[in-house]
């Protein structure tokens, strides 16, 4: 555009020149105002380069926003400089033939006020057509500049990609770590309040089970007889009667500090003998156990108010015994009614001795305390398996008499309640 403009100047400026100032003449007149420009002058610098301080990615991300930014202004200035051109052409087109005037006071410099010496003229119109040339030299320059830096090298955009796109998978490998922590936490959270949940269950379960007093409880063994009182109606009854034995062992957890004496625990009598097999601690007396009516003193202490394992054990065969408090053996025997099996069809009570089969209680005699797993088996258990029971490591009923909720009734207001023997030993320690 300046090369096709620069000629059409010469020609003008050549004929201001040859020509004389001609005298006004017409009504109209076209006044063109002359802007003096120093060339000297930048109207579009460039922007400082702005420092952002990071990683060199975030810089160079910056860099770029900038340079596009100033390309756009430039883009925008050539265009306005272009516009101002076509607009001094049609100016100076207009100009031509027009008279030279003194501007007068207050008004613009015109071009009636460009000297009346055609050299000076020539000379101040060169002037201003070279400033324009260098000014659309230096935004050339400037764009070209700017366009070479934007082009980045392949190998640098590259990298870049390459760190936004381990950036990318390290966020998204990060929500995934968090979504997964949240599932976790939300399971195990559900898992906590289900088990809590579980176990307030049982405890309502527990509270309403001791509310009604002998219902039926969960656990067939889970259940204790109280007897609360020394008097001769209180006691419990085992339905399930004795086969003839020739060996036997019985077990059962006792709790009593009643005194003198715990009185009976159990009594097991026969048509024509109320002392078949009795285990008893009346008065100031040791426990005592009685076979058909014959007596033995075991070296048991249980009447410290705590729960007790008790296990005797007995056989025929020269009437050998052994006694065992809380797994352990404390006393063995012999003689105690050799020979002599144990008969069947008979009545077996807790907590009284019986006088006659069923009946005829001696309230000085009476059990006072609490008893549960009571258990007969037919043959003389292992020391090792008595001390597991008593550990509470295994659970062996009785196979002869196991301490079921069903198999033993209540009367004279003694109560089943129910009751972890082993759990409520542990609150004794």
């Amino acid at each position: 555009m300046l090369w096709l403009l620069w000629p059409g100047l010469a020609l003008l400026s050549a004929s201001v020149a040859q020509e004389k100032p001609p005298t006004p003449a017409g009504p109209s007149r076209f006044l063109c105002t002359a802007f003096p420009w120093d060339p000297s002058s930048k109207d579009c610098p460039l922007p400082p380069a702005a420092v952002v301080p990071g990683p060199p990615e975030e810089q160079l991300q910056a860099t770029l926003l900038q340079l596009r930014e100033t390309l756009l202004q430039q883009k925008e200035t050539i265009g306005q400089q272009r516009q101002a051109i076509r607009e001094l052409t049609a100016k100076l087109g207009g100009c031509e033939g027009k008279p030279w005037r003194k501007a007068k006071d207050g008004e613009d410099a015109a071009m009636g006020d460009l000297p009346r010496d055609p050299a000076k003229v020539l000379d101040q119109l060169s002037r201003t057509m070279q400033g324009l040339k260098d000014r659309m030299e230096s935004l050339e320059h400037q764009l070209r500049a700017n366009v070479s830096l934007a082009a980045l090298p392949s190998d640098l955009r590259e990298m870049l990609q390459r760190r936004l796109g381990d950036l990318e998978r390290q966020l998204l490998s990060k929500v995934a770590e968090l979504e997964s922590e949240k599932t976790q936490l939300h399971n195990e959270t559900s898992a906590h309040w289900q088990k809590t949940e579980a176990a307030l269950n049982a405890l309502l379960e527990r509270v309403a089970e001791l509310e009604r007093g002998s219902s039926a409880f969960k656990a067939p063994d889970a259940f204790k007889v109280s007897l609360p009182l020394r008097t001769n109606y209180l006691y419990g009854k085992v339905k399930k009667t004795l086969p003839e034995l020739y060996a036997l062992t019985v077990c059962l957890w006792l709790k009593s500090g009643a005194s003198p004496g715990i009185g009976t625990p159990f009594s097991y009598a026969v048509p024509g003998q109320a002392n078949e097999v009795v285990l008893i601690e009346w008065g100031n007396n040791p426990i005592e156990l009685l076979i058909n009516d014959k007596v033995v003193q075991l070296p048991l202490f249980i009447s410290d108010g705590k729960w007790h394992h008790i296990c005797v054990t007995w056989t025929t065969r020269d009437g050998m015994w052994e006694a065992f408090q809380d797994g352990e053996k404390l006393g063995t025997g012999d003689n105690l009614a050799p020979w002599h099996p144990i008969k069947p069809g008979g009545v077996l009570i807790l907590g009284q001795e019986q006088d006659t089969v069923g009946g005829r209680f001696d309230a000085t005699q009476a059990f006072v305390g609490e008893m549960s797993q009571f258990n007969i088996w037919d043959r003389v258990l292992k020391p090792e398996d008595i001390m597991n029971i008593a550990n509470c490591s295994a659970n062996m009923p009785g196979n002869i008499i196991p301490w079921v909720d069903n198999n033993v009734d209540v009367f004279g207001g003694a109560t089943k309640w129910p009751s972890e023997t082993c759990e409520e030993r542990l609150l004794d320690l």
